[in-house]
């Protein structure tokens, strides 16, 4: 049980049991009539209710298992500091106070990560509740606490999850948020205890949003049903590493051998022979030209199959089933707001002798989907006194359910992260076989259990998870057309025989115990970079690009992670068979092989999700689908542009990079698109805002909401007419000639296809793929991919750059008098490029009435897409925000109380607190808030103050 909780600011007794779910429910309705009848808030009696889930932050609480009293300091943005005098004290008390401010948003990611969402929300999350228990996270998560953890993370995991319960004890539902009382209206769940397995669960569900390539992995398999190899090449080019330089220049790899041979299964390193090393993005290049065309005959008009990638992947069925598994994988787990499609990141640190204080300064902003409350949690965490019963002085961002500090600094170290995107997931076609699957010519069996989803209102539901003895799920027994996989794939000559198809499997680093958690307690303790290094060895999974600074001068890089090796001729772009052993992982990189650098000449180091290295530099092949520089590149730009300029880099002006907006595709292609001539005056007066335009992209600049415009309408029209369904945008339907039978036929003989993916999902979305695309393009001016749909009809379209940039603009002028208005004086890009902020889970499919309650916005945004103010937005679906720098800070490593920081909502989960979004103005208008860390800084800042109790 957990232990007795008593609050007042005079120590009265917290009230205890259960009142009756009838209670909520009649919260829920004397909330809403009130609100319909126009009261503030919903008058006395929600005011009321409301408020008693606001957390308490004066006077004190008594906690059971502390053994000593516990300061917990909020400055006004009720962001806390807290203060205790043993290390279990602490991490209790972290638990305590995340939970006032966060257990709904703990309790619903705790239900995702374990599979149980449907016990929540009902029916609608049973579909969720299968592919995450086929997964597999929580037992994962289980398996690692038990055998993986050292004793004290353990400790302090407990710890955290005692300090959860003791805000629990005595709670209903509506005493914890309003979530849970507009729950009660229609459910009568209520929390259950918070367990340690709860928080190392989490880490599961960011390293599934941060997996690497195998989004693109499914896509290239996509592709094949109307592209051929040079095409899908022509959509994925090779890293332009003479423009965009990797992250590591001058590193170094520690007991890196000169012979690198193929290694076994036993975590030794695998095969890495430098010649296999592929910078091609997954470039298909047999046999084709290099003009947009195909030796194998197909064209880029969407009117022909091509060959594809390698045979055995390819195939009208497999794309299906590839497409099944993507609308799966669409959901997660977006469910809590985080979504890993379109996630980077920002971080760079600059050296003492470039800055104005002779310290270094260390910036980072990671870029996840927009969500209310943000996913990132503000705190300190402080010994009185650093000892070894008490290790602790560390602040920055955690997550609300984690013990500890994933990003931040101590007294003598900070650390930014950002993806690093190597490929840590494979999937591959298994052959069924009765019970088994084939492999080497026999059959095995599956290693099977049973799992019993229960579901609010509803009946439970059993399912069958199969997975194979290595441990890789099939996720196809997840979906109705992911079952028919290989039926009519086409496979090389060697494949078995398809019989009833092949199923699909998830070969990923994460479903392996691991010590992650271990890592992060060790980084918030580190003091220098040798224990900041050591710390980065145990971070195994998710794999991120680790930049460091310390009080002593020196900056870092480091590449942590379990890297897989895979034989040579299996690169981890394309799914891969799994009847042949040959094709399974051959080992791990070992650490001291991954790179790294110190203290590099230049006197800085840029992280943005580009290559992190030199394929012709580095043995091993770490992915095929880097991000393709562009952030980086500005990024690096800017400091230098600094440097040579004479000038030292200040705080502010670390700040000022954070929220550049200039557009680099912009800059390529609006010299072009000034020398198209046209006939329509209204059209020439849209143009006209381009010349003289600086190409940054601000909120009220009508120039960037023009050429975004084009931007979106050239890619339709060169690319995305030419997609295939899977990947195109739902509700975009297009005649095209048949690759089967299904579907309407017209008189031409042509199929209605319409697209399958959510807007913010779709191809083509303007990422810096896309801007390195069109580059390569550029002086192709004859390629197929230039040709406008409307070919046959208008004469000189096809095959003509300038001609579908003038369709382009044209097109961009109409659509823009539809959604902005005739007069383009009163355009913007903000006005286009909003942000909506969403609790992503009542928030989204609750009524009305209460979305309303819940959400918060539009806000009107600069930035944009590979910009460093990485405002992201998806080009097939349209303009609003999709992702965005989920925080910004900017650490002094010579004063730490004149660091920075803000967060992209607030400390608060509770929709009507004044912290549940009180940051998000000052984000939007690019400002940083005071970042308090010494305790003479913390008391100044400090607003109420919390004693919790023994």
């Amino acid at each position: 049980m957990p232990p007795n909780t008593t609050a007042s600011t005079g120590d009265k007794p917290a009230k205890s049991g259960r009142k009756k779910g009838r209670k909520a429910r009649l919260f829920v309705l004397v909330l809403v009539l009130a609100i319909i009848g126009g009261i503030a808030y919903g008058g006395y009696w929600s005011i009321s209710t409301v408020r008693a889930s606001f957390p308490q932050t004066k006077g004190s609480i008594t906690l059971d298992g502390l053994s000593g009293p516990v300061d917990v300091q909020r400055d006004g943005y009720g962001i806390p500091q807290i203060y205790a005098s043993s290390d279990e004290d602490l991490f209790m008390a972290q638990g305590f106070v995340q939970a006032q401010d966060r257990f709904y948003e703990m309790d619903v990611r705790r239900h995702m990560t374990s599979g149980r969402l449907s016990e929540m929300f009902g029916k609608s999350q049973v579909d969720n509740d299968e592919f995450l228990r086929t997964l597999g996270w929580d037992r994962v998560a289980e398996e690692e606490y038990d055998k993986e953890l050292s004793s004290s993370t353990k400790k302090y995991l407990q710890a955290y999850a005692k300090g959860v319960n003791a805000y629990l004890q005595g709670k209903d539902g509506e005493d914890i948020s309003l979530e849970y009382a507009a729950l009660g209206f229609t459910n009568d769940y209520q929390p259950a205890e918070w367990t340690p397995v709860d928080s190392v669960s989490w880490l599961k569900a960011m390293a599934w949003d941060l997996r690497g390539n195998m989004q693109d992995e499914i896509d290239r398999a996509l592709l094949t049903s109307r592209l051929g190899p040079q095409q899908i090449a022509d959509l994925y080019p090779q890293y332009p590493y003479d423009r965009n330089k990797p992250i590591v220049l001058e590193g170094q790899y520690d007991e890196l051998t000169e012979t690198f041979e193929q290694g076994g299964s036993d975590g030794s390193s695998g095969s890495g022979d430098a010649s296999e090393s592929d910078s091609s993005g997954g470039s298909l290049t047999d046999g084709s030209s290099s003009d947009g065309s195909s030796t194998d005959g197909s064209s880029t008009d969407g009117t022909a199959g091509g060959s594809g990638a390698s045979s055995d992947t390819s195939g009208p069925v497999l794309e299906s089933q590839l497409a099944g598994l993507y609308d799966v994988l669409d959901d997660l787990p977006a469910a809590v707001g985080v979504n890993g499609n379109g996630i980077g990141s920002n971080s760079w640190v600059v050296g003492g002798k470039h800055t104005i204080t002779s310290k270094p300064l260390l910036a980072n902003d990671p870029h996840l989907s927009a969500s209310l409350p943000s996913v990132w949690y503000q705190m300190g965490l402080h010994c009185r006194k650093v000892s070894a019963k008490c290790q602790y002085d560390v602040s920055g961002y955690t997550f609300a359910g984690m013990p500890g500090v994933i990003i931040g600094h101590n007294a003598d170290i900070s650390w930014g992260m950002t993806n690093s995107g190597v490929d840590v997931t494979d999937l591959y076609l298994e052959k069924l076989s009765g019970d088994g699957y084939l492999y080497d010519g026999k059959v095995k069996p599956f290693v099977t259990r049973e799992e019993t989803i229960k579901v609010a209102g509803g009946a439970a539901k059993k399912i069958v998870v199969r997975q194979t003895e290595d441990g890789m799920p099939l996720l196809s027994d997840r979906d109705d057309e992911l079952v028919k996989v290989g039926k009519k794939a086409t496979v090389d000559d060697d494949a078995p025989d398809r019989g009833d198809g092949y199923a699909v499997a998830l070969k990923w680093t994460a479903l392996e115990p691991g010590n992650s958690m271990d890592a992060v307690f060790a980084m918030d303790r580190a003091a220098d970079w040798d224990d900041f290094r050591k710390a980065a060895e145990d971070f195994d999974v998710p794999s991120q690009n680790l930049v460091y600074a310390d009080t002593e001068n020196h900056i870092g890089y480091q590449l942590p992670g379990k890297i897989p090796t895979r034989a040579k001729g299996h690169d981890g772009s394309v799914p891969a068979l799994g009847w042949e052993s040959k094709n399974k992982w051959t080992g791990f990189i070992d650490f001291d092989e991954l790179p790294y650098e110190y203290d590099p000449e230049r006197g800085y180091i840029v992280t943005a999700n580009q290559a992190v290295v030199d394929p012709d530099e580095y043995p091993y092949t770490l992915t095929t689908d880097w991000g393709y520089g562009t952030r980086s590149q500005r990024i690096t730009d800017l400091i230098k542009g600094k440097i040579e300029g004479g000038g030292k880099v200040s705080t502010d002006d670390m700040r000022q990079m954070q929220l550049d907006n200039s557009s680099e595709i912009a800059k390529m292609l609006v010299p072009t698109l000034l020398k198209i001539n046209l006939d329509d005056p209204d059209v020439r007066e849209a143009q006209e805002l381009l010349q003289g335009w600086d190409r940054t992209q601000d909120a009220d600049s009508a120039a960037a909401a023009y050429f975004n415009a084009v931007w979106r309408n050239t890619l339709k029209l060169a690319f995305g007419h030419k997609l295939p369904k899977e990947l195109r945008v739902e509700g975009q339907c297009l005649w095209v000639d048949p690759i089967d039978t299904t579907g309407p036929v017209d008189d031409k003989n042509k199929v209605r296809e319409c697209g399958q993916r959510d807007g913010d999902q779709a191809q083509p979305d303007g990422g810096d793929r896309w801007f390195e695309v069109v580059r390569n393009l550029m002086e192709k001016q004859d390629s197929d991919w230039w040709t406008t749909p409307e070919a046959g009809t208008r004469p000189g379209a096809d095959k003509d750059r300038d001609r579908l940039f003038e369709r382009a603009m044209i097109d961009a002028r109409w659509e823009l008098t539809a959604k902005l208005g005739k007069d383009i004086d009163t355009w913007s890009w903000g006005r286009l490029h909003r942000l909506f902020l969403k609790n992503q889970t009542l928030g989204t499919s609750g009524p009305g009435i209460l979305q309303n309650i819940l959400n918060r916005g539009p806000w009107k945004l600069g930035g944009g897409e590979a910009a460093v103010n990485a405002t992201g937005w998806n080009a097939a679906g349209g303009y609003d925000v999709v992702w965005v720098p989920s925080m910004r800070m900017v650490v002094n490593l010579d004063d730490l109380d004149k660091s920075k920081w803000i967060n992209l909502t607030g400390a608060s989960g509770h929709a009507f607190s004044a912290h549940y979004t009180d940051q998000t103005d000052k984000w939007v208008k690019g400002e940083l808030l005071d970042w308090s860390f010494n305790k003479k800084a913390v008391d100044d800042s400090t607003s109420d103050t919390l004693v919790l109790k023994p």
